[in-house]
C-alpha cells in the first residue's frame, strides 16, 4: 500500500524509492503525472481532476517537502529519468508508443532506444504537433497495435489533456514527459549534478531560460504557503 495525500487540490503519492513506484505501476492502466510546486498551485480544475483520477508522483522537491510536512516519507522521482527506469524494467515484455517533440527529436529518441535496449518493441512514434486529423489517426493506431505503455512529451497541461482523451479510447499505462525526449536526444541538457544535489534545478533552468522568471515566482508563493502549513 502506497501512502498518498492531497496537496491543496492535487492528490499525490508518496513513493519512498523508484523500485516501489515501478512495482506499483506494474499492472496499472493509468496516467502518471509529475507533481511539482507549479501544478500544486495551478488553479485548473480539469488538470487536477485528471491527476486525482490517476497517479500523481513527486517530481519536484517542493512536492516532496509538502508530503514530508504531512508526515509522509517520500523521495523526488524525476520524470526525465523515471521513464527510462520503466523501459529498463519492462522493455523485454511490454510494447511502447512514443509521441512528442519535433520529428527530428522523436526519430533520434527511438533510434537511441533501439540501440540501448535491443529487442525493444516500439510499435510506433509520432511528433507532438498533431492536428485533428492526425489525432484521430493516432487513436486508430493505438487501437490497432495496442501498446502497453505510451509516453507523451508535449508539456503541461497539453500532454495531460491528450492522455486523458487517449486513455478513454485505449486503456494503457501513460506517462507525460515534458521535454524529456529533447534531453535524451541531446538537444537540451539536464542541470549539472551540483544543481541536482542541492535541489537547485529550478535555478539552473532560470539561468538557461530567463523567460521562465514569471513561472519561478510560483516557487516563492509555494514556500510561503508551505511555511504557513497551508498546502
Amino acid at each position: 500500500m502506497i501512502d498518498k495525500t492531497r496537496l491543496r487540490n492535487v492528490e499525490t503519492y508518496a513513493f519512498t524509492d523508484r523500485k516501489s513506484f515501478l512495482d506499483y505501476i506494474k499492472d496499472q492502466q493509468k496516467i502518471l503525472v509529475a507533481v511539482n510546486a507549479e501544478k500544486i498551485l495551478k488553479d485548473e480544475s480539469r488538470l487536477y481532476n485528471i491527476i486525482n483520477e490517476n497517479i500523481g508522483y513527486p517530481d519536484g522537491v517542493g512536492a516532496v517537502m509538502a508530503l514530508k510536512q504531512k508526515g509522509l516519507d517520500a523521495v523526488k522521482i524525476p520524470g526525465s529519468e523515471f521513464w527510462l527506469d520503466i523501459i529498463s524494467r519492462f522493455y523485454e515484455e511490454r510494447s511502447f508508443y512514443l509521441l512528442g517533440s519535433s520529428q527530428e527529436v522523436i526519430d533520434s529518441t527511438v533510434l537511441r532506444l533501439k540501440e540501448e535496449y535491443p529487442g525493444i518493441n516500439i510499435v510506433g512514434h509520432q511528433n507532438g504537433f498533431l492536428d485533428d486529423a492526425e489525432k484521430e489517426e493516432l487513436k486508430m493506431t493505438l487501437l490497432k497495435h495496442k501498446p502497453n505503455i505510451i509516453f507523451v512529451a508535449q508539456g503541461t497541461p497539453r500532454q495531460e489533456y491528450l492522455m486523458d482523451e487517449l486513455i478513454k479510447i485505449h486503456p494503457a499505462l501513460y506517462m507525460g514527459l515534458g521535454g524529456s525526449f529533447d534531453i535524451y536526444a541531446g538537444i537540451k541538457k539536464r542541470a549539472p549534478k551540483f544543481f541536482l544535489d542541492w535541489h537547485l534545478e529550478w535555478l539552473y533552468r532560470l539561468l538557461k531560460e530567463p523567460t521562465r522568471f514569471g513561472r519561478q515566482l510560483v516557487l516563492v508563493k509555494f514556500l510561503l504557503l508551505l511555511k504557513m502549513k497551508k498546502l
